[in-house]
């Protein structure tokens, strides 16, 4: 989830060679052209897709069309069993889908599996290795391990798909929710870490519906990953022999200030962010060390203001535009995040330390 009021997305369709530091950047489904095929990231499903037909070594939750990978329907089988470290994600986006990856590289043999609010993306999550499923209204199956990165957005009533993907949990691995740093109650620019005070239910309407779905996770003994803003500038991928290519893809608070040139906020308004394969790699972390009942933070320890980081891709060189100025004088100010806690108790540190490091090192 993290700061999903700024998923700007802009793809530019150019295929480049992909430098070193891209190259164990997830393959997104969506931007990916169609191979002839693609083998499964598992080893028990090591069957190739063919878009001509599917051929799939066991069953999966999906009936698939012969002809085109397209879903017809939703068959969750009692014949297939749940392994110890399986992983059940809902909501496999973006974040999804690179927690997806990280997961097969570091547990081989393992199975993901995807639920979803449509069949829109399945086959694209096929392609990956992902099984996947619609939402489901009754836990019918037990997964050791359960990642629900969905947004709010999808569903009126966001406590509950957590409840029911939290009775899909079977209490053997970790469950964790994917929240935002929002519900921290600082706009003064101030300190925050994992143990600062929340808004307090009720003078929000926008926040209540995160804490709410936190309060379901904690109560079932789940694990809580407040997220910082989430960014990313190019998605990579490697198709067997293939060469390495990159799709430009701009998420983010800096590309949204990008494309709007002047906007009517404040600048020296704090920011904090992490970069999406840095929030991928710190869900891995928590999941894989089982981690019950815990609240976590997801940020780079490296504040900004909002001034301070248009600054930064303005002098970078690296986009076909500049920034303009912000406007504004009478907006909250932000807050001052730090996790050096869930990194001492994770074992975890990001790959890309600040946004300024990100820039220099990966565009």
């Amino acid at each position: 989830m993290g700061t999903a009021c700024f998923s700007t997305t802009n793809v530019a369709l150019k295929p480049q060679r992909l430098s070193p530091n891209f190259s164990n950047i997830l393959c997104l489904g969506f931007l990916t052209p169609k191979p002839t095929h693609l083998p499964f990231c598992h080893s028990n499903l090591r069957s190739k897709v063919k878009f001509t037909s599917l051929s799939i070594s066991r069953a999966t939750h999906l009936k698939v069309s012969q002809d085109a990978l397209t879903p017809t329907e939703e068959s969750i089988s009692s014949s297939d069993p749940v392994a110890e470290h399986d992983l059940l994600i809902v909501g496999p986006g973006v974040l999804g889908r690179l927690v997806a990856q990280k997961w097969c590289e570091e547990i081989p043999g393992c199975q993901v599996y995807g639920q979803t609010m449509s069949t829109d993306h399945h086959s694209e999550l096929i392609q990956m290795g992902i099984n996947p499923s619609l939402k489901w209204t009754e836990a019918t199956h037990k997964f050791p391990n359960v990642l629900y990165c969905a947004p709010p957005s999808r569903t009126p009533d966001y406590a509950g798909s957590v409840r029911l993907a939290a009775l899909s949990w079977n209490g053997e691995g970790s469950f964790l929710f994917t929240s935002s740093s929002a519900p921290y109650d600082c706009k003064d620019n101030g300190p925050c870490d994992e143990d600062s005070p929340v808004v307090p239910i009720g003078r929000s309407p926008r926040i209540d519906v995160l804490l709410k779905a936190e309060n379901v996770v904690l109560e079932f003994g789940g694990c809580v990953l407040r997220l910082a803003g989430l960014y990313i500038s190019l998605m990579g991928f490697k198709l067997l022999d293939l060469q390495e290519i990159v799709f430009k893809m701009n998420r983010g608070a800096h590309n949204y200030y990008l494309e709007k040139g002047i906007v009517d906020i404040r600048p020296d308004h704090i920011l904090n962010l992490i970069h999406y394969e840095d929030a991928a790699s710190l869900a891995v972390s928590i999941l894989k060390k089982k981690f019950h009942g815990q609240i976590f933070l997801g940020c780079d320890n490296h504040p900004l203001s909002r001034q301070e980081m248009m600054d930064l891709v303005n002098n970078s060189g690296k986009f076909s535009k500049n920034f303009d100025k912000f406007t504004g004088t009478n907006d909250p100010l932000g807050k001052r995040l730090n996790n050096t806690r869930t990194r001492q108790v994770v074992g975890w540190e990001p790959k890309y330390p600040s946004f300024a490091h990100f820039l220099e090192s990966s565009i």
